[in-house]
């Protein structure tokens, strides 16, 4: 199983069970978007469906050929996104983004510290 972000391949064998391991280097640009105060913004969710949408297509930025499927894709992931977003349910308090960015900026600090 490949999968690939930003460094290039992350290769990762499935385990014996068959079924695919977590791989905490995929996707590191798409954010967890849900149960927080203040919720999550249409533009949060376009920008975690673009980010999608140009992992599995390959592109950065398509070509005039593949614009408007590539456009079309970010639109219909958004709308989706947007539906299980409205969708889901908890009881866990909110999540306040302030300190939610302080934690993923002590786990970056901490995975590229300098040896």
């Amino acid at each position: 199983m490949h999968t690939f972000c930003r460094g290039g391949d992350t290769t990762s064998p499935l385990p014996d069970d068959g079924k695919a391991a977590y791989n905490p280097t995929m996707c590191r640009n798409i954010k967890n978007l849900f149960n927080f105060d203040p919720p999550v913004t249409d533009e949060e969710i376009r920008d975690a469906s673009l980010q999608f949408v140009r992992k599995i297509s390959g592109f950065n930025k398509p070509s005039k050929a593949n614009e408007v499927p590539f456009n079309t894709a970010i639109d219909e992931v958004a709308d989706v996104c947007t539906r299980l977003l409205h969708a889901l349910e908890t009881t866990a308090p909110p999540k306040n983004r302030e300190e939610e960015k302080a934690k993923l900026k002590a786990r970056s600090a901490e995975r590229f510290k300098l040896a």
